[in-house]
């Protein structure tokens, strides 16, 4: 298997940490058949992108074997963000649904134990025939089979229509949620999208958190989480 290095995956915080530590462990108790799971947004900037490679290393130091989809067919960014390099040509999804590649060509090892990468490849204007046709729902059912969990990094729901052909294929979804951005509205268009796939909603994942905005802090240890959000802001932007 050929290797994929992120050059730029910088280490969260404490606070962090125990933010997606406890993503992950609510992930575990959704069931054993839940291996799919689409991340997605309601607007760029939300943060899903991000979010998507914290949860996947999340996993893979606990061992899980783990694969990341970079399933943003228009416009992924994923790949110059991270700065992940690869031996020779990157190939990814949409080469292997266009039938030029084999799946041995486009799943690549990483610079981190146990996590997987499947890069998109190249962008394409009009991915929908790609993700409608059943290579790509037979395509995730082989994967399930073989990783712990398959993470699948869509673009934001109220955009495009991507996500919610992912979702269709997938066994739940996670709608991430900028705090003070995402407009009410906004997340019930989304919710209201995602549940006509039939694709069970496993949760909302609130981003950029300012504790000094909501009642939390009356319970929680204001100095324990105060830098989440600013480090939030300072390391990413999608």
């Amino acid at each position: 298997m050929k290797l994929a290095q992120f050059r730029r995956l910088n280490p969260l915080d404490y606070s962090g940490t125990e933010a997606v530590n406890t993503i992950c462990s609510n992930l575990s108790f959704s069931g054993r058949h839940v291996r799919k799971i689409v991340i997605t947004s309601c607007n760029s900037g939300d943060g899903k992108s991000y979010m998507s490679v914290q949860i996947a290393y999340n996993l893979a130091q606990r061992g899980k074997r783990v694969l990341l989809i970079d399933a943003d067919l228009r416009k992924s960014n994923l790949v110059s963000r991270y700065g992940i390099t690869t031996d020779g040509e990157m190939t990814g999804l949409v080469h292997y649904l266009a039938g030029y590649n084999g799946l041995e060509d486009v799943i690549y090892r990483t610079n981190m134990e146990n996590f997987h990468l499947l890069p998109v490849g190249r962008d394409i204007a009009n991915p929908i025939p790609l993700l409608d046709a059943p290579a790509f729902s037979d395509l995730l059912n082989f994967l399930a089979e073989k990783y712990d969990m398959v993470l699948l990094d869509a673009p934001p729901v109220g955009l495009v229509i991507d996500a919610a052909e992912i979702a269709r294929c997938c066994d739940g979804v996670l709608l991430v949620v900028k705090h003070s951005h995402t407009h009410r509205k906004e997340m019930q268009a989304a919710k209201q999208q995602l549940e006509q796939t039939g694709c069970p909603i496993l949760g909302c994942v609130l981003n950029d958190v300012s504790f000094d905005s909501i009642s939390a802090k009356k319970y929680y240890n204001k100095s324990y989480y105060s830098h989440y959000g600013d480090y939030y802001r300072k390391n990413n932007k999608d």
